[in-house]
C-alpha cells in the first residue's frame, strides 16, 4: 500500500495527503518547483505538511523548463495575476500549459522505481472553467497512458478523490480528517500574507465562508465571496 502523493502545498493537496494517510498508505510525497511566483512559500508548505504526517520519503523536483516555456502569470512576471472572477468561464492567465501532465509523468516514473501502485493528486473538477487538466476525463485518459507506457509488471493508477467535490466540501473533508490548513498555501501572488483577491485565494476564502469557519492563514484582504 504505497502511494505517491503530489503535494503542491495547497489546500487540495493537503486534504488529499490527509486522506491517503487516513487510508493507511505508505506515502511518498512529491513536490515540483517550476518557477512559480510563490515557489518558496509552497516549498515551505510542502515540508511542513510532510513533517506533520511523518512522511520521510520525499522528492523535490526542479521543473524550471515550465517557466522557460512561459505563457502563465504564475511563471512570467510580465503577465499580471488577475483578480478573481468566480463567474468567468474562459481559461485564466494563471493556467500553466499542460502542467499536470508533466507532474504526472514524473510521478509515474518515481512510482515505478519505488513500487508505488497509486498516485494521489488533488485535482478538482470545479476548477475546469480555468484548467482543462483538472477534468476527470483527463485523468481517465492518463490512466490509459500509464497502462500503455509502463512495464507490464506494474499496476499504477491515478486517484483523484476530490475531483467531484466543491471547494467547501473539501474544507469539510479536511476538517473531518483534522488536516492542518494553517500549513497550506493557495495564493498565486504573494508569499508573505495571502493577497485575498486572486482566483485561488477567492475560491479558498469562499469555501471557508460557506462552511462558516475562518481560514487560519493570514490575508492582506478578506473579501466576502458569498
Amino acid at each position: 500500500m504505497r502511494a505517491v502523493v503530489l503535494v503542491s502545498g495547497g489546500m487540495d493537496s493537503l486534504v488529499v495527503t490527509a486522506q491517503a494517510d487516513f487510508l493507511g498508505y505508505d506515502i511518498a510525497a512529491m513536490h515540483v518547483n517550476y518557477g512559480q511566483r510563490t515557489w518558496q512559500k509552497e516549498l515551505t508548505a510542502f515540508r511542513q505538511i510532510c513533517s506533520h504526517y511523518n512522511i520521510e520519503r520525499r522528492l523535490e523536483v526542479d521543473a524550471a523548463y515550465l517557466a522557460h516555456i512561459g505563457g502563465s502569470s504564475l511563471t512570467d512576471s510580465s503577465i499580471p495575476v488577475e483578480q478573481a472572477d468566480l463567474q468567468a468561464l474562459e481559461i485564466p492567465s494563471s493556467y500553466v500549459p499542460f502542467r499536470n501532465a508533466s507532474f504526472l509523468s514524473m510521478a509515474v516514473g518515481w512510482s515505478e522505481v519505488i513500487g508505488a501502485n497509486k498516485i494521489f493528486i488533488g485535482a478538482v473538477e470545479e476548477d475546469t472553467s480555468g484548467y482543462p487538466d483538472c477534468r476527470k476525463v483527463f485523468y481517465d485518459a492518463f490512466n490509459k497512458v500509464i497502462e500503455l507506457g509502463t512495464k507490464p509488471s506494474t499496476a499504477i493508477e491515478i486517484q483523484t478523490p476530490l475531483i467531484e467535490l466543491q471547494k467547501s466540501e473539501i474544507v469539510k473533508k479536511g476538517i473531518d480528517l483534522d488536516a492542518p490548513f494553517v500549513f497550506s498555501w493557495s495564493c498565486y501572488k504573494s508569499e508573505g500574507k495571502a493577497c485575498g483577491v486572486c482566483d485561488s485565494c477567492a475560491r479558498r476564502l469562499r469555501a471557508f465562508q460557506l462552511v462558516g469557519l475562518p481560514d487560519p492563514i493570514d490575508y492582506e484582504e478578506r473579501p466576502n465571496y458569498i
